[in-house]
């Protein structure tokens, strides 16, 4: 694994120098995925970039568990949109026990569609919930790191880092795949990118998701719109592709903070995956939109 010097020195190369040594590891098949925002609103964390957080009067709406007819739908409507894998996402810290049966439920009629595979991201987990998704066939977990370890007090107090770790280390050791990722801009250093990349590095997830902060009202993060800027956005990419080679580096919340023509030239140079529709506060680009860019980048879509 490249040592933070290395990795610091990289990041600080001239930028399509470092774009032409990223561009060695990225595949010539893009990766789409898609989610349901299958239980909004309400949790009880502090995160201070999430619309969700009942900390903060960000006035959107909450609801319940969806039905499992709604998922499977939208699970149908995903794979007509070129989508691979799907994720039922929950708010909260951890799944709610009398709705984890259903949850369980939910995987399981992802899993009977032809062509598309189950992802879920529903919090931390502990050892028994870990076991039951794997005995239920989930393929996929999703977790993100969100940001470095000496960061992340500023980003979260009610739980901590070492307990998502836990959690990536629980998916690992029931036999099931791990999303893992972060959110840029949320006032971490360079410094602190550097270190993301190397965490991730250890964790080794099948899959990163970039995120991009996008400012929520009413939130403790709602001015930090300048914390991070384009290049910087296309450097990280860089750097977190090098130390992950192997890993899917997927495009997911607040891509829309790049232009069209920086968004093509990380899918050419370090980015070999995209969420498609929609995220769960956020809007994303029109599901058709991305499959035109993917092809006229000479792409396949796997």
């Amino acid at each position: 694994m490249l040592d933070k010097e290395e990795l610091l020195r990289l990041y600080n190369l001239d930028l399509e120098e470092l774009l032409n040594i990223s561009k060695m590891y990225v595949k010539d098949e893009v990766e789409f995925c898609s989610l349901i925002n299958a239980r909004n609103g309400k949790c009880s964390q502090n995160c201070k970039y999430c619309a969700q957080s009942s900390h903060y009067n960000t006035e959107i709406d909450s609801f319940p568990l969806v039905e499992i007819d709604e998922v499977r739908k939208s699970a149908q409507d995903a794979l007509k949109n070129k989508a691979s894998r799907f994720a039922i996402v929950t708010s909260g810290k951890t799944p709610d026990e009398s709705d984890f049966d259903k949850m369980l439920e939910m995987i399981e009629e992802i899993n009977k569609i032809d062509g598309l595979k189950s992802c879920a991201s529903i919090g931390i987990l502990n050892e028994e919930q870990a076991k039951r998704l794997s005995k239920a066939g989930l393929k996929r977990f999703h977790h993100n790191i969100n940001t470095s370890r000496t960061y992340y007090p500023e980003v979260c107090t009610t739980h901590s880092f070492e307990e998502r770790i836990n959690t990536c280390k629980l998916i690992k050791k029931y036999g099931m795949e791990l999303c893992c990722g972060v959110i840029l801009g949320m006032g971490e250093t360079v410094e602190q990118r550097i270190e993301m990349a190397m965490i991730l590095a250890e964790i080794e997830p099948e899959s990163i998701p970039i995120n991009i902060l996008m400012p929520i009202p009413h939130t403790p993060f709602e001015s930090y719109i300048d914390k991070i800027d384009e290049e910087n956005i296309l450097r990280t990419l860089a750097v977190i592709k090098i130390a992950n080679p192997k890993s899917v580096l997927r495009f997911c919340g607040g891509r829309m903070r790049l232009s069209k023509e920086n968004q093509e030239k990380a899918l050419t140079t370090c980015v070999d995956g995209l969420m498609v529709g929609n995220y769960l506060t956020t809007v994303g680009a029109k599901p058709d939109e991305d499959i035109v860019m993917v092809k006229n980048l000479g792409k396949k879509i796997k």
